[in-house]
């Protein structure tokens, strides 16, 4: 008799797991927001605040034999920063580049005497405040 109730056990699991509906799966992790242009606003402001007066963050970019001093950036979206500074002839120069592949050498130099430490500009977009 107990090989029987064991059948209709194994039956009965078998009919309410083949009507109950699938499983519930936990919905994935969202994918977490590209934010490298955020991460490299942060390090260069953390850069800056270690300075002493007589120091000034010196930071530059180099595109083949073009190289700028990067006196701005402006953070368009979380992937795309656009660059602003002076060449080598003083020449107002701007570089819109993926924040993903940018690539920026910083170096911390004292400042002249009598000289005034300069500071990188770090500029995020505005909210709109008429958004919704």
């Amino acid at each position: 008799m107990a090989f029987t109730e064991l059948t209709k056990q194994l039956a009965q699991q078998a009919i309410l797991s083949a009507t109950s509906g699938p499983e519930k799966k936990e919905a994935p992790a969202p994918v977490p927001a590209d934010n490298t242009g955020l991460t490299i606003f942060g390090e260069l402001q953390a850069m800056q605040r270690a300075l002493k007066e007589d120091e000034e963050l010196v930071v530059l970019f180099q595109s083949g034999v073009e190289r700028i001093r990067v006196m701005e950036l402006f953070l368009r979206s979380p992937q795309v920063v656009v660059l602003s500074g002076q060449d080598a002839n003083r020449n107002l120069t701007r570089v819109i580049a993926p924040a993903g592949s940018l690539q920026l050498l910083c170096k911390t130099m004292k400042v002249a005497a009598g000289a005034k430490a300069v500071r990188v500009a770090l500029i995020t977009p505005k909210k709109d405040s008429t958004a919704k």
